[in-house]
């Protein structure tokens, strides 16, 4: 009887450090998973975040661009009725086609000056938008690397 009773202890020993491991193994996943979910949270609100100052920056930017189109485009129409009411009271044809040849100089040096004006609003207004995206990339591998088995 002693020996049935010995190996009913060890049986009744292994069977209680086997579920007494399981139960760890279960507890340990369920705390990874756990953090795991609360890191991918954490990861998509702070992406949102990084959308949201994005998209003010683009409306901030589009704003400007707008602006300056609007004002560059009422000074383009005021000058050209103005070249336009000096050519028509000139007394010679010799004056109107110097007026002519000033207001044509003046309106592409402006035109290009405006060119170059909005190429800069669009790149800067292009970076300034991006910029708050650019660590999100990275952010996500470090999500992905942490989330991975030992």
């Amino acid at each position: 009887m002693s020996k049935t009773k010995t190996a009913a202890d060890k049986t009744s020993a292994s069977a209680e450090a086997t579920f007494l491991n399981g139960a760890e193994a279960l507890k340990a996943g369920f705390e990874k998973t756990v953090k795991s979910y609360d890191t991918v949270l954490s990861y998509g609100k702070d992406t949102v975040e990084a959308y949201m100052k994005s998209a003010t920056v683009a409306g901030k930017g589009i704003e400007t661009i707008n602006s300056e189109l609007y004002a560059y485009s009422k000074d383009a129409i005021e000058d050209s009725i103005a070249a336009s009411k000096a050519i028509l009271g000139s007394k010679s044809v010799h004056e109107a086609f110097e007026l002519q040849t000033d207001f044509a100089k003046s309106a592409f040096e402006s035109y290009v000056s405006q060119l170059t004006k909005f190429s800069e609003l669009f790149t800067s207004t292009t970076k300034d938008t991006f910029a708050p995206l650019q660590g999100r990339v990275q952010a996500w591998v470090e999500v992905v690397q942490s989330a991975r088995p030992a």
